[in-house]
């Protein structure tokens, strides 16, 4: 593949810098062109995604860019979700049952710094402060305006890749002209993330914990930060009752948390103002057929298919996607074919994903509290100890096994949760498992060990 031209990056983000950085490694000239400022010396706005959760899937493309050393100490360690009921002792369910089975807190603007910071020492020209208006079809050029100065003028490149985002303009202009469809599903529940302080230093909550505070229609999370503090974040149905909608007033608000988070009571103030403060944000999956123009541009990350963040997958997702057009790159072509084959690879894996996050919605903020869900689980553990390779659970296979696609874990995931459901239904009046019938099971159905199969490692 010739390295003459410039290749354009839309988006600073997160996937934009991580893209441009592996490209630059490879010896193309990059342009990196982002409408906001400088995150070295930005200021996080707050309530806007303030932390993430990274799992290995996204740690293996920071490694492959070499820049996964600077991103490790950002990083705390969760174990586990600490459920915590409305009354009661809550309880800690662990992600997986080995040491290494673990997903982390990241902040995002201190992950933002490191990947910008290693793509300008890698070579590639940033450009912040340049919004990006659309892409010229045609030309392949993009069409920038300069904030700082008003001129608008365009950006001539050898090829586009747009990392900009759920609400890419990019991906706007490729609709526009037809090259693109693109079908947006918002979903009826939005979010607000507030801040649960720190005692002198140290953490209020076990650290090493993702906090859940099951509700049922709705959930409130709590993502450790380095600080002590943690990120909470509450996802709430935007109209009915309870909603947004309806949290008006001191009086309501105050009623809301004391029924339904009684054990944060010393914060409840604090956490009420900073809830009436922050901005409310919406949340949706993004549908996109036809991610690429040939060989001029083509869409990554949450351009081509933004999700729902309940499976923490929608930055590892991306960062995956970064990988797998590395590894493309590597392999040579021209632009066309490597970006056609990118999304042959990555399509099915990002409806697969998208459906996952959906699901795990409903999982986070009901199942996890229920007797049902977690003898299931506990089962789900004892079939993968007797099973090892074979039966993996579909949450391991999406978190803590990169090397299975997105779309293999959720086939996998189905034929699975059928030999649980079987099982299940199977106990004796004991409540025992019949595991010669667990073995015939998992045997017919599950032939080929996970990872065995070539079609399911990439995308």
């Amino acid at each position: 593949m010739a390295r003459g031209g410039h290749i354009a990056v839309v988006g600073a983000g997160l996937a934009g810098p991580l893209m441009a950085l592996l490209l630059a490694r490879r010896g193309f000239a990059v342009t990196l062109i982002e409408r906001r400022t400088d995150p070295r010396r930005d200021v996080v706005q707050a309530g806007r995604s303030i932390n993430l959760a990274l799992s290995a899937r996204g740690i293996r493309p920071l490694e492959r860019a070499g820049v996964f050393a600077a991103v490790e100490p950002l990083l705390m360690p969760m174990r586990a979700r600490a459920v915590h009921p409305r009354s009661g002792p809550g309880s800690l369910q662990p992600y997986g049952q080995r040491p290494q089975e673990i997903n982390y807190s990241v902040g995002r603007a201190a992950l933002n710094r490191v990947l910008v910071a290693a793509a300008e020492r890698a070579g590639v020209v940033l450009r912040f402060e340049h919004r990006c208006l659309g892409l010229v079809p045609e030309s392949g050029a993009i069409q920038c305006v300069d904030e700082r100065s008003g001129r608008a003028f365009e950006f001539d490149c050898q090829t586009v890749i747009a990392a900009d985002g759920a609400g890419s303009a990019v991906r706007a202009s490729l609709a526009a002209a037809g090259a693109c469809t693109v079908r947006a599903v918002p979903l009826d529940h939005d979010y607000k993330e507030m801040t649960l302080p720190g005692l002198d230093g140290r953490h209020a909550l076990d650290p090493e914990a993702l906090h859940i505070w099951p509700r049922g229609e709705f959930m409130l999370i709590a993502l450790p930060n380095p600080d002590g503090t943690f990120t909470l974040t509450l996802f709430l149905p935007r109209t009915g009752e309870p909603s947004f909608a309806a949290l008006i007033g001191a009086p309501a608000l105050h009623a809301f948390f004391s029924a339904q988070f009684p054990d944060l009571a010393p914060y409840h103030a604090a956490l009420i103002e900073e809830f009436r403060r922050n901005p409310q944000g919406q949340l949706g999956t993004v549908y996109v057929r036809d991610w690429h123009l040939e060989g001029r541009a083509l869409l990554l990350g949450d351009a081509a298919h933004a999700i729902v963040p309940f499976h923490g997958q929608g930055m590892n997702a991306a960062f995956e996607d970064c990988a797998v057009l590395d590894t493309l790159l590597e392999r040579g072509g021209g632009w066309a074919a490597v970006y056609g084959e990118f999304e042959r690879l990555r399509r099915p894996s990002a409806a697969a994903i998208a459906r996952m996050a959906l699901e795990n919605y409903a999982e986070m903020r009901a199942s996890v509290r229920d007797a049902d869900f977690q003898r299931r689980k506990r089962l789900e553990f004892e079939l993968e100890r007797r099973f090892p390779g074979r039966f993996v659970p579909r949450y391991s296979m999406v978190m803590f096994h990169p090397e299975i696609s997105y779309s293999e874990a959720w086939r996998r995931g189905a034929i699975q949760a059928a030999i649980i459901e079987q099982l299940d239904r199977a106990r004796s009046a004991d409540g025992g498992i019949d595991y010669t019938l667990a073995d015939r099971l998992v045997r017919e159905r599950l032939p080929v060990p996970i990872g065995r199969d070539p079609d399911a490692r990439t995308g």
